[in-house]
């Protein structure tokens, strides 16, 4: 019988690219979440059977222990940026990811991949980076041979990040950024999910790998590079940190005086925070070299979806393609 893997989260931005590479590895695949009607999309990736959606709760342990059952390895992809409410950072990203490890380790589960991030620091500055390095250390705790991946910011169709962007830069003429100066290293999805399934599968040595990609720079340029790409100029703005906490401060307390109906998308005082710190590789980090994993440049990809916020969308480079024929 083909082994099972069980990954909690595994129809959102990240998962779903693991779910289909076990899949082609010819794992069955438990996809784990709050709502499985709506991840039905993820049965395809798989022959009839291979691929199912099935109900569990990381802050459940019945839940998060019946999809463990059997199971030869457990990915968790879970995060939120969630700041109030039931589903905090420490709910999901810290006692979530203590209770599948502990409960995985309880089933004899072989092998666990914890999603990360870069900025997992039990001193930094942020709640988001305290959890999650929080939720690393008791992962360890439970499941010491575990693979831990530290993705910079990922990027692919589905993101929250140059879409969001590129989105704005379709109605504004202005792209305002708080930390304009703080350098990223943007990372492809389905290199992280390469990097998952490898430890999952046996492929990579236990520990922990930071993830970024060939590129680094700051968030303006990025921005400006994100502009290029989908054929529009835009004043990038940079505004100060002052103003950014207004602003933040601003939209989280709108969010509690409605009591969640006004969530805050935009810009909480925490992601602020995380900001004043470059969200890069650290120098001496095990990461894709050590993996045999060569990642993707954004150049190479951000134009196969970006494209449709562009002037005159998919025809962009066809009337481009026609003013260079009139004028010769």
């Amino acid at each position: 019988m083909a082994r099972l893997v069980t990954i909690f989260g595994g129809s959102g931005f990240l998962g779903r690219y693991i779910a289909r590479r076990m899949a082609q590895e010819g794992w069955r695949v438990r996809v784990a979440v709050r709502r499985p009607n709506e991840a039905i999309f993820v049965r395809p990736y798989g022959v009839v059977g291979q691929v199912e959606p099935v109900f569990a709760n990381i802050r459940d342990d019945a839940s998060v222990r019946a999809v463990l059952r059997g199971a030869d390895a457990v990915v968790n992809c879970v995060g939120t940026f969630d700041w109030r409410g039931r589903n905090t950072f420490e709910a999901v990203q810290a006692e979530g990811a203590a209770r599948v490890a502990r409960i995985a380790a309880e089933e004899g589960v072989g092998r666990m991949v914890h999603i990360s991030a870069i900025g997992a620091d039990p001193d930094g500055p942020s709640r988001y980076a305290r959890s999650k390095a929080e939720g690393e250390r008791r992962v360890l705790e439970s499941m010491p041979e575990a693979v831990i991946l530290r993705p910079s910011v990922v990027f692919g169709p589905e993101d929250n990040f140059f879409n969001r962007f590129a989105g704005m830069a379709r109605i504004s003429p202005i792209l305002p950024l708080v930390g304009a100066g703080t350098r990223f290293q943007p990372v492809y999805v389905d290199d992280v999910a390469q990097a998952a399934v490898m430890g999952a599968t046996g492929r990579a040595a236990p520990g922990i790998y930071e993830l970024g990609g060939p590129d680094a720079d700051s968030f303006r340029n990025l921005m400006v590079d994100m502009l290029k790409v989908i054929r529009r100029r835009r004043l990038v703005l940079g505004l100060p940190f002052w103003m950014g906490w207004l602003m933040a401060a601003g939209f989280d307390l709108l969010e509690i005086v409605t009591l969640g109906l006004i969530r805050n998308g935009v810009l909480t005082r925490d992601q602020l925070r995380s900001l004043r710190r470059d969200n890069v590789v650290t120098e001496g980090a095990r990461g894709f070299a050590e993996l045999g994993i060569e990642p993707a440049a954004m150049e190479a990809i951000l134009p196969d979806y970006l494209w449709r916020f562009r002037p005159s969308g998919q025809y962009t480079e066809i009337k481009e393609s026609a003013r260079n024929l009139r004028a010769r």
